[in-house]
């Protein structure tokens, strides 16, 4: 491992070495021939660093996390940047049905369900099964029952960071009876580069591959109806600033208290990995492209964020960072109509999510 001084990102392997959970703990850095750096913890699959270049070449982090373990362990986000599962995003009152036997699972959000739990794929050690620098294999199993699902899910998610600066996290997983699965990762980017503060990410220009999207209650539940996002708000298929109708007093903005909702991804094919966003930071000139098998992707733009501190002095004020979560749709399992979340012994789950990073002269 890279000590201190031969990484762009700063960070110390050291300060992620623990005994957590009975398991080791580590910092696992990957890097390509252009210079960039992504820098992961198998603590939650968290990636606390993203190094790429702007516009003049300069680097900079451009994820919001933590430079130790106890900073991620003990987050005011617990998702921040995370690996969610077994379910990402929100059940309605944390029930659902498989089979004709009802599941509760735990109330962390309001009265419903979110991501996985408070225990969930977030807060577990996940085992190295390999590394070389330029990708990172990690497996978690998550016994029949915890948080409440039912099966024994063995789970991979493989990052890997490519020579055209592409950020690919593939996930492969297999259960011995029944269950659902909807895994994403929650990463929380900030183009402009993390800082104290951290600048608003309200001025990035936004595109997303979506003529549809899924209002939400005022609890963020999907109401099940798939709307067009023509006349709205939430008509990103052109390129908008991301603030610029943020604040509209619109019912759909206000639930969310910002955005905070699954696009309906427009896809040929379902499974196909294809585009779902672009966004161009214009002080930097960084771009982040999206392409996804999932078919859906939630658009958060960090509306909760309080100003915690992060990595190397950093602070993340509210709507500091985007979220693209590539899924399934929340609640899908009170929805049947809704693309499938289950998964059934002897299926294997697959996606794969791209995050491109690139530069706008």
């Amino acid at each position: 491992m890279p000590s201190i001084g031969e990484n762009k990102c700063g960070l110390a392997a050291s300060d992620f070495q623990k005994e957590v959970q009975g398991k080791r703990t580590d910092l696992f850095i990957l890097r390509n021939s252009k210079g960039s750096e992504v820098a992961i913890t198998n603590y939650g699959g968290a990636l606390v660093s993203i190094m790429v270049p702007d516009r003049d070449g300069h680097f900079a982090n451009i994820i919001q996390g933590h430079d130790n373990i106890q900073g991620v362990m003990s987050s005011p986000e617990p998702f921040l940047s995370t690996l969610v599962g077994r379910y990402g995003n929100r059940i309605c009152k944390g029930r659902f049905t498989l089979d004709g036997k009802e599941y509760h699972l735990a109330i962390n959000n309001g009265p419903n369900h979110l991501h996985g739990g408070p225990t969930g794929f977030h807060a577990r050690v996940w085992e190295v099964l390999s590394t070389d620098g330029k990708s990172l294999k990690l497996r978690y199993v998550s016994q029949d029952g915890e948080e409440g699902f039912p099966g024994t899910l063995v789970m991979q998610v493989t990052y890997s960071l490519t020579e055209d600066d592409g950020l690919c996290i593939d996930y492969e997983g297999t259960t011995d009876k029944k269950t659902i699965v909807n895994m994403t990762s929650h990463g929380f980017f900030s183009l402009a580069g993390t800082a104290n503060p951290t600048p608003s990410a309200m001025n990035c220009l936004c595109q997303i591959n979506a003529d549809y999207y899924l209002p939400i209650d005022e609890t963020s539940i999907p109401t099940g109806v798939i709307a067009s996002v023509k006349g709205t708000p939430f008509d990103f298929t052109t390129p908008h600033v991301v603030g610029e109708r943020i604040d509209l007093p619109e019912e759909q903005l206000q639930h969310g208290a910002g955005y905070d909702h699954c696009f309906v991804l427009n896809k040929r094919e379902p499974g196909e990995l294809s585009f779902a966003v672009r966004v161009v930071e214009p002080t930097t000139g960084r771009t982040l492209e999206m392409y996804t098998t999932e078919p859906g992707v939630q658009f958060y733009t960090s509306n909760w964020s309080t100003g915690y501190g992060g990595q190397h002095g950093a602070t993340f004020p509210r709507r500091s960072a985007l979220c693209f979560e590539a899924q399934h749709f929340p609640d899908s399992p009170n929805h049947p109509y809704f693309p499938s979340v289950v998964l059934e012994a002897g299926q294997v789950y697959r996606q794969k999510t791209v995050y491109r990073f690139g530069i706008e002269k």
